[in-house]
């Protein structure tokens, strides 16, 4: 007689999607991240397309970011305080707003950069409910010895994402155009926080007491303290910077230097998707812990080492073979970075935590962004060089700077 296993005791990503409410949050995750990536490329092609300015590009990818790093800390208050998963369904509901806002003021001519800018800006506040609220409730809802599979699935619903979102945006911009591209989106928001809103979420997520600000700030003081979120930190945020330079500059190569157009943006982009795709779902596979620090300084060794084919390209082919060696890279790093992070955090801090750690982590990609229009104004190839140092400079630090142990406990803030 065949017994099949408990939620509990399963393995593999069969049993981890088998365990209750596992698919269900999934697929609402990777809804939202189709749409976002989708956003991510549709937004610089429109940009360049209708302002042609690579630099004002830049200011837009960096506004979509920036606001809501600033109020990362209250987002993590708030998602250690409530239900996480209604206010992940708030955040997608504020995108689709956004996006349709867009899409039509694009179609009436009512679009002028500063307004497209303000409403960038303003709908980036809301995003670290989701950005980290999806982080924090994955190890809630999945089993504690499936979180390498859990964190590669994570994982892996951004690189389907980028490999399905991104050709669709570049193509769909080609036929209908940026603005009614990101419109597009907006309904995918719909449809992913309508099955989020209904997550039964585990109760065991609950966390922080007192005023939010002061929830706030102790959040704030945990990452501080904790020696591997500030490793964390200091290494992706400088590894970041050459990762917003890149979102900018490598649609400005293919469409100026090769002279292709915006379908070819999104291919790329979808076969760097896809090669991480593959990577993390392998190193989903294994056990991982105590091999962390070593996997993130392979992986930006081997991103600088594709970078540094960008500016040599002489053909398309050599654009496709860096950017695939980029994807193969980032699906080890990825995973390696969310697991020591979840495994260095106590539990009834995730929200705050998870929330203040992603957005030191991410500040590069605004700040890097925001440098490569003005670097790519100055010279392209100078722009990609600069990626492909600070890329080199940020993996000095995860032997260095992030712990060979855990850290104490620090819950006795």
């Amino acid at each position: 007689m065949t017994v099949e296993a408990s939620p509990a005791t399963a393995f593999g990503y069969s049993g981890l999607l088998r365990s209750p409410g596992v698919a269900r949050l999934f697929a609402s995750l990777l809804l939202a991240r189709v749409s976002g990536q989708m956003v991510v490329v549709a937004l610089v092609l429109f940009v360049l397309g209708r302002y042609h300015s690579p630099q004002l590009a830049g200011v837009t990818v960096a506004l979509a970011t920036i606001p809501g790093l600033v109020v990362a800390p209250l987002a993590g208050a708030l998602l250690d305080s409530a239900r996480k998963s209604r206010l992940i369904a708030l955040d997608y509901g504020i995108g689709a707003l956004t996006s349709l806002s867009v899409a039509v003021l694009a179609a009436l001519n009512w679009l002028p950069a500063p307004l497209l800018l303000i409403i960038v800006a303003l709908s980036s506040l809301s995003a670290p409910l989701s950005f980290a609220g999806a982080r924090s409730l994955v190890p809630l809802v999945a089993p504690r010895h499936l979180w390498e599979r859990a964190n590669a699935l994570d994982n892996a619903t951004y690189l389907v994402a980028t490999l399905g979102g991104a050709p669709v945006a570049g193509a769909l911009v080609g036929w209908i155009g940026g603005g009614w591209t990101i419109g597009v989106t907006g309904f995918l928001l719909v449809a992913a926080a309508g099955l989020i809103a209904g997550l039964n979420e585990p109760t065991r997520s609950r966390g922080g007491d007192g005023s939010v600000v002061r929830n706030a700030w102790l959040g704030l003081r945990y990452v501080v303290r904790n020696a591997s979120l500030r490793g964390l930190a200091l290494t992706l945020s400088i590894a970041n910077v050459g990762n917003g330079i890149v979102v900018v500059a490598l649609p400005v190569l293919v469409l100026a230097r090769f002279h292709q157009g915006p379908a070819a943006v999104g291919i790329l982009w979808g076969l760097f998707g896809a090669a991480a795709l593959v990577s993390s779902l392998l190193v989903g596979r294994t056990r991982i812990q105590g091999r962390e620090r070593a996997l993130i300084l392979v992986a930006l060794l081997i991103s600088a080492l594709a970078l540094a084919l960008l500016p040599l390209a002489p053909v398309v082919w050599v654009l496709v073979v860096a950017v695939v060696v980029m994807g193969f890279g980032t699906g080890p790093f990825d995973v390696s970075v969310f697991t020591l992070r979840q495994r260095r955090t106590e539990q009834a801090w995730f929200g705050r935590v998870f929330a203040v750690s992603m957005s030191l982590n991410s500040v590069g990609a605004p700040v890097g962004s925001a440098l490569a229009g003005p670097l790519i104004g100055y010279s392209l190839d100078v722009a990609l060089w600069v990626a492909v140092a600070v890329t080199l400079v940020a993996a000095i630090f995860p032997m260095v700077a992030i712990p060979a142990r855990d850290d104490p406990p620090v819950e006795s803030l």
